[in-house]
């Protein structure tokens, strides 16, 4: 007989009935959970997602661009308390990888802080320029 016939016999014989076994009978659903696919590598799929996900790279200001940031920020500065609406893009790192994504938001102005390097809006505070 071939490999595959040696045992034949044997997988048409029924569970016996009526028998005394010091085990329950499993049910159907237990033996499929004891061998369903289990993942041997756990986390390995989150981290192939961390990977693929894309992140931009900081644009580096040249000096013209940092004068016009700056003149517009003493615009601002001199009409604080009319608490002007603006619209402003920045880039935020991200904490898992390098590069980060560029945000962008609109609200009143309610200072700046010229120590930190920050426009506080009327809801939340955000780190906008780096002049070095």
């Amino acid at each position: 007989m071939g490999d595959n016939l040696k045992y034949a016999k044997e997988y048409d014989i029924p569970y016996p009935e009526g028998v005394e076994y010091p085990y329950k009978r499993m049910s159907m659903q237990g033996r499929a959970a004891q061998f369903a696919s289990f993942k041997a590598l756990s986390g390995y799929e989150d981290a192939e997602d961390e990977a693929a996900r894309l992140t931009d790279s900081k644009i580096e200001l040249d000096e013209a661009t940092i004068d016009l940031l700056n003149a517009k920020i003493q615009i601002l500065q001199d009409h604080i308390a009319e608490e002007p609406e603006i619209t402003v893009t920045y880039f935020l790192p991200d904490k898992k990888k390098a590069g980060g994504k560029y945000v962008t938001i609109s609200g009143k102005v309610k200072r700046i802080d010229d120590y930190e390097r920050r426009i506080q809006f009327r809801t939340e505070r955000l780190s906008l320029w780096t002049i070095s």
